[in-house]
């Protein structure tokens, strides 16, 4: 699975059509089998299955520039680059140099709208997920595989594991549609194709992805047991964890014991520390120890303009020209950090910080101009040539799968809800001292060549997640949950100011895509749009 085709049956598209409403989809007789002929063979239920996970890394069937969702462009619809626009772009991470991208300004701005076409491309590409995985259910029902001749009783097993793997992925993507919009259009295999949906909110998407998982992870393999970027236990674990972990935003309820015990369950399967931090972030991180769950990238096979592919090109400087250190050829400075980033490893205590790959050169520390490639600082955590110093296949397609989940997070959110749970000061001098959680936290900071710390607070959680997980799609909804994201803290060119302003808690979910309203009267625009 490391290197996945992404092959989508007729049938798929047929249901994909269905669920999104606001495109047509784009087919081709020549490369899409009928849903009878791919549905024939246990090996075809697998060749479906791919298509399932090939959404969340390819855009279509053709080159890197292909899309399978009409009207849409790759560029503003590949589910990681997105995710991580939205998570990373819009905060006090990073800032993108190409203003006349399409959607790019608005975001790092703060000032999107409705008529955004990344968040059409995130919205329309995660209904794609929900509408290919219901399609696979429909399709591998018992009643199905018997009618087709499909009785082998290890085919029927293995089918039997891909349809709750279909089920993690369909839930993942409600997690991010709960996240990210706030709401969305819900259907399941059970409903008819071109049926609409009816509006879920949070609560009721928060009840359905907890519930739906949690029947779910008995039958999964168990963790690191299964292909690697597949589906197990453990991936079904980190979502219960990190829907506990942001309970409060989503629903106004605290589920920071039941997050303790998500991250408990993750830390269970195995998983340890890489030894080396920046080893997560290279060519070759697919046998990193720590990974959960990553979006994978092969610069020969799933050649796509997604998440790392644009964040090593991006890290190329335009004074540094630095693309051979990184393995690709880069795309002059598309990528700098912003001040109030690079301020989080302030001090000698991070001088010699592995997380720090901060350059800053001749470079300015501030941005006066966005579009000015060589003020502000880049960044070097994210590669194209392996732990050994091989370059990738690729010096513009990159071989770095990227980690929506690792080892190091579940550290942190373990510690984090526990002090939330407990009081916020975590030390050995307090009656709520978890040595468990400043055990997790110092492993970390001592795997980075840090000092440990003899106490902790919220405060320094949400820096440490900063200088832990940075350019990892986490930052909007960490600043959301630490109440940092719209006011009490400003970075620059937050709220389109040059220093950074105060902007509206409406801004704190994203507004429903006009095309998507359109399509589904059911759906209502969120506040503030």
């Amino acid at each position: 699975m490391k290197k996945v085709t992404l092959i989508l049956s007729l049938a798929l598209l047929t249901g994909l059509q269905s669920c999104t409403g606001d495109m047509d989809v784009v087919s081709s007789d020549a490369t899409i089998n009928s849903a009878e002929a791919l549905f024939s063979t246990a090996q075809g239920y697998k060749q479906a299955l791919a298509g399932v996970y090939g959404n969340l890394s390819l855009t279509g069937t053709g080159d890197a520039g292909s899309s399978f969702l009409s009207g849409i462009d790759a560029g503003t619809s590949q589910y990681g680059r997105c995710l991580w626009y939205l998570q990373d772009l819009t905060t006090d991470e990073v800032v993108w140099s190409y203003e006349g991208d399409e959607g790019v300004a608005e975001l790092q701005r703060n000032t999107w709208t409705s008529a955004n076409p990344i968040l059409l491309g995130m919205f329309s590409r995660t209904m794609a997920e929900i509408a290919i995985a219901n399609d696979f259910l429909r399709q591998s029902t018992p009643e199905k595989l018997a009618a087709r001749g499909i009785t082998n009783p290890t085919d029927v097993a293995d089918i039997a594991l891909y349809r709750q793997e279909v089920r993690v992925l369909r839930a993942l993507a409600y997690y991010d549609m709960m996240d990210l919009f706030g709401k969305a259009p819900f259907i399941t295999e059970n409903d008819p194709v071109n049926f609409a949906g009816p509006q879920y909110d949070r609560a009721q998407l928060f009840t359905f992805i907890e519930s739906e998982l949690n029947a779910i992870i008995p039958d999964l393999k168990e963790a690191r047991t299964n292909e690697y970027g597949r589906v197990d236990k453990a991936v079904a674990q980190m979502i219960l964890a990190k829907i506990y972990l942001n309970s409060e935003v989503y629903t106004g309820t605290a589920k920071y014991t039941e997050c303790m015990t998500q991250c408990n369950n993750v830390i269970a399967g195995g998983y340890t520390l890489n030894t080396n931090y920046l080893n997560n972030f290279t060519a070759d991180n697919n046998i990193s120890s720590e990974m959960i769950f990553s979006l994978q990238s092969d610069g020969q096979v799933t050649q796509n303009y997604g998440a790392t592919t644009v964040i090593v090109n991006g890290e190329v400087g335009s004074l540094e020209n630095n693309g051979s250190d990184l393995g690709v050829g880069g795309w002059g400075g598309a990528l700098r950090l912003r001040k109030q980033f690079v301020q989080k490893f302030d001090g000698a205590e991070f001088a010699n910080d592995t997380r720090n790959t901060i350059y800053a050169g001749s470079r300015p520390i501030d941005i006066a101009n966005i579009s000015t490639q060589s003020q502000g600082y880049i960044l070097s955590k994210f590669s194209n040539k392996s732990s050994t110093g091989v370059a990738g296949s690729n010096s513009t397609f990159v071989d770095t799968d990227f980690p929506l989940f690792r080892l190091g997070d579940v550290y942190l959110m373990y510690a984090e809800a526990q002090m939330r749970k407990d009081g916020a000061t975590n030390s050995s001098a307090t009656p709520n001292a978890d040595a468990t959680s400043l055990g997790y936290i110092n492993a970390l900071r001592t795997r980075a060549n840090g000092s440990p710390v003899a106490s902790a607070n919220l405060a320094f959680i949400l820096d440490e997640r900063a200088r832990e997980l940075h350019w990892e799609a986490h930052r909007r909804q960490d600043l959301i949950r630490f109440g940092k994201y719209t006011t009490g803290y400003n970075w620059a060119w937050k709220g389109n100011s040059l220093n950074g302003t105060s902007i509206s808690d409406n801004l704190k979910v994203f507004p429903i895509p006009d095309n998507s309203i359109k399509s589904n009267t059911n759906l209502t625009q969120n506040p503030g749009y």
